[in-house]
Order: C-alpha cells, then sequence, then structure tokens
C-alpha cells in the first residue's frame, strides 16, 4: 500500500538518524522522496519503496515561533 505524504510534512522513520533526531521533513515527493533532518538539517534523497519500509509514523509539525 502506497504511503499518502506531501511536502512539508513531519515524518519519523524508524532508525535514529547519527545526530540523535528521528523526525524528518518532506522537500521533495516523487518516485524518490526528499527528507531534511529537523535535528543537524541534513537533506537525503531515499527511493520511495525504501523510504514506505523506514517509514514510522507521520508527526505534528511544530508551530512557527512568528508569534514574538
Amino acid at each position: 500500500m502506497r504511503i499518502e505524504v506531501y511536502l512539508n510534512d513531519v515524518v519519523q522513520l524508524r532508525k535514529v538518524h547519527p545526530c540523535g533526531t528521528n523526525a524528518w521533513r518532506i522537500y521533495r515527493v516523487g518516485a524518490d522522496i526528499g527528507l531534511q533532518c529537523l535535528g543537524c538539517g541534513r537533506r537525503q534523497l531515499l527511493p520511495r519503496p525504501k523510504f514506505e519500509k523506514a517509514f514510522k509514523r507521520k508527526l505534528d509539525p511544530k508551530p512557527d515561533d512568528d508569534s514574538r
């Protein structure tokens, strides 16, 4: 079954990134899924089948601090 993800969704993957975070923001959707780590900012592309295997769940995006 295909997982529905959209730009700027925040997702959790099964393995923790070496920086200690497992939250990623989606910046590209297509045959490859572009992910940006929310801990260190590293970007990487995963083929969709590999992404779907590593996908755990969607997370709630953190609200921006523009209210100051």
